[in-house]
């Protein structure tokens, strides 16, 4: 297991355990994807490139508010 990931560092870092969640998913689709590392590989898996990634401060998970008229606009999720 990846040592990062038994603290809580990484957790305070992103903000939560959910934020941290999304944020490995979705790095880790981009990697998948071809997206380029931005740390060095060295023969890392794509999870532990993601968890250096984040200790690093080379990713981190942004939201974008959504204006009143936009949020309203959508249907409410029952």
């Amino acid at each position: 297991m990846i040592e990062a990931l038994k603290s809580d560092e990484i957790v305070e870092k992103v903000g939560g355990k959910f934020k941290l969640t999304a944020l490995i998913q979705r790095r880790l689709g981009q990697l998948m994807e071809g997206a380029r590392p931005l740390v060095a590989r060295d023969g890392k898996s794509d999870l532990e490139i993601v968890v250096e990634e984040i200790m690093q401060d080379k990713i981190t998970l942004e939201f974008i508010d959504q204006a009143p008229e936009e949020a309203a606009a959508e249907e409410p999720l029952l």
